[in-house]
């Protein structure tokens, strides 16, 4: 019975010790990632200003500013929601996160027609899809490795609804990169935008003219910004992917390395057991037969 018994935890500590390599080798390997998505994502981060503060430059020195794009230019009654999450697992709680602030948006905010769904990310696809939600765009796109061009493919077809009159608002949902420790779901309306800026910050004392036209620069500045907006948004969703892959596998190896030792414990207590048990039944059997 002990003979059995010693095999199925030897056999435990086995599989739980092959669980832990995998893990640890995980671990490293987010790590590694970890690096490479967050020097992007600063660099990224470095450059975004000079869209927006173009944007504000245009809106603030000239008065021939198309209202299409401008907060309150229109009724909410259609919106769109970009859902970024990840085409993988094992990153402890980050998808559903996304998901969770995601349909908590949409259950508060009741619009006159039912929302669409972008998802970036199939584990943000599968959710919405299996409540019936109208997916307008799907991506599974390599987070470490997109480009700026791959981007614009979501973008582009957006801006195209929003200009139809077909959807209403863009609303991102994404994590934000605190540190390596912590990630932060957050929403954020990109169309139609809300400036925000100090008109006297923007403000040119000489006169611009812009070529060929204000209205002409500010439409281009728009569906720019927008697609930046979504390239920023998936590189640093790809930054807190890592982050939180590295956590759970440190914390899966963690609790390997405890669950090896409780059972090593044990397999040494039951072995002890064992040994006792034979010296016993050995030394009553040598008195029995004295």
């Amino acid at each position: 019975m002990a003979g059995s018994s010693m095999r199925d935890i030897k056999r435990r500590i086995k599989s739980v010790n092959g669980i832990e390599h995998i893990t640890s080798a995980m671990k490293l390997v987010s790590s590694a990632k970890l690096r490479k998505a967050k020097n992007i994502f600063e660099k990224s981060r470095r450059n975004f200003h000079y869209i927006t503060e173009a944007i504000e430059e245009v809106f603030y020195n000239t008065e021939d500013v198309p209202h299409l794009y401008l907060k309150g230019s229109r009724d909410i009654k259609r919106k769109v929601y970009i859902v970024v999450t990840s085409c993988r697992g094992l990153c402890g709680s980050f998808n559903s996160n996304v998901i969770k602030h995601t349909q908590k948006l949409i259950d508060e905010y009741h619009e006159e027609e039912p929302p669409l769904i972008v998802a970036v990310g199939s584990k943000g696809r599968e959710h919405f899809a299996r409540r019936d939600y109208e997916i307008a765009g799907d991506y599974c796109l390599p987070p470490e490795d997109i480009s700026f061009i791959e981007t614009q493919e979501i973008g582009r077809p957006l801006i195209d609804m929003y200009n139809r009159g077909e959807i209403d608002e863009i609303v991102l949902v994404t994590t934000s990169f605190i540190n390596s420790l912590e990630q932060k779901v957050y929403d954020k309306t990109i169309l139609p935008l809300e400036i925000k800026g100090d008109p006297y910050t923007h403000k040119v004392v000489q006169e611009v003219e812009y070529e060929p036209s204000a209205k002409e620069v500010f439409n281009y500045l728009i569906p720019k910004y927008v697609e930046i907006m979504i390239y920023n948004a998936i590189i640093e969703s790809a930054t807190c992917e890592h982050a939180a892959r590295r956590m759970a596998m440190e914390n899966a190896t963690d609790n390997a390395n405890e669950m090896i030792a409780d059972l090593t414990l044990t397999y040494n207590r039951t072995r002890q057991a064992a040994i006792t048990n034979e010296i016993s039944e050995i030394v009553g059997g040598a008195e029995a037969l004295s």
